[in-house]
Order: C-alpha cells, then sequence, then structure tokens
C-alpha cells in the first residue's frame, strides 16, 4: 500500500492508495499520523469499594457540569494525549476527590455506543477494595461538586451507565455470597 504526500503550506496532504479517490485525503501536521474516519473517545473511570460496618461503599462524586450536572457519578475523565491509561485514573481521581496513591487494578472496558451523549466513549474502569480500616475522607474538587460514600444497595440517581459499571466491578471485586 502507497501513501501519496503531498506539501501543503506547512501540512501534509496523504492518502493511502487503494482506490485513489479524492475523498481519502485528510491534511494532518508534518510527522503526524492520522486518518480521517470517525473514532471514540477514551475515559477512565474508578470504583472504589470500602465496606463500613459491613456494608460495602461506592465512592461517588457528584457532576458539577452537563452531561448529568447534579448527578452522581464514579469519578473519572478524558484520557489526556500520550498518557498512560493508568497515570489517567489516578490523576482524574485525585482531581476529582483529593485522593492519591490507592492501589489501582484495571476492572473492566465499557463502549457501547451511546453510553454518553457527547458521543461513542469507551471506558476503562479501574478499582480498589480499600481495607475497612482505612479512613478515607475524599473532597470534592476539580469538576465534582460533592464527592462521598454510598452503601451499593442505597445508590443515588446515577450519570451514563454507571449503575451497569457499579453492579460489574462489585460482581468482580466482591466475593460471591
Amino acid at each position: 500500500m502507497r501513501i501519496l504526500v503531498n506539501k501543503v503550506q506547512g501540512l501534509e496532504q496523504r492518502t493511502e492508495n487503494r482506490e485513489q479517490r479524492g475523498d481519502d485525503l485528510c491534511v494532518v501536521p508534518d510527522s503526524m499520523h492520522t486518518y480521517k474516519y470517525p473514532r471514540p473517545m477514551v475515559t477512565v473511570d474508578i470504583f472504589l469499594l470500602q465496606k463500613q460496618k459491613g456494608v460495602p461503599h461506592v465512592l461517588l462524586i457528584q457532576r458539577k457540569r452537563d452531561p448529568f450536572a447534579g448527578n452522581w457519578a464514579l469519578p473519572g475523565g478524558f484520557v489526556d494525549q500520550d498518557e498512560a491509561l493508568d497515570k489517567a485514573a489516578e490523576r482524574e481521581l485525585e482531581e476529582e476527590t483529593g485522593l492519591r496513591e490507592m492501589p489501582l487494578k484495571q476492572l473492566l472496558a465499557a463502549g457501547e455506543p451511546g453510553r454518553d451523549p457527547r458521543g461513542h466513549t469507551i471506558s476503562i474502569v479501574y478499582g480498589a477494595m480499600l481495607p475497612d480500616t482505612a479512613k478515607i475522607r475524599p473532597r470534592a474538587a476539580d469538576d465534582a461538586a460533592d464527592a462521598r460514600w454510598f452503601a451499593l444497595e442505597k445508590l443515588p440517581l446515577l450519570a451514563f451507565d454507571h449503575s451497569e459499571l457499579i453492579r460489574k466491578c462489585g460482581d468482580v471485586l466482591l466475593p460471591a455470597s
């Protein structure tokens, strides 16, 4: 497969020479690799679970902005360009709750079209089961209006598909009873 390249005012025009159709052209900065096809956005969400007085609780943030302003959600957000997924999870957790150095591990991925009204979004969910004795006191920051623990059996109205994510993550982290 050949790539056609033409310099245009400091930019390159590239096209794969499959059928030599004009609609295959895209303009990209020098040394940048891209394509014209739409692609999903990537986010991370963080599921922290802790038993409080024997009852499983999950940490949620109240969204400050639309979509779903005022609703509760797992802490999380968009992965920055050239950012590793685990670093994005650590950054988002700290930005929205002030929590650092949590023992996060990758739990699952979600990418059902329509799960986010802003467009097709794939989320990598990180999580941890925290010790019952750990004194974790989150504080809302960045685009979170509030941050607090909720019993898994008494969750508030949740944004996006987070009720489904919480159910699936709970299945991963909680032993079957």
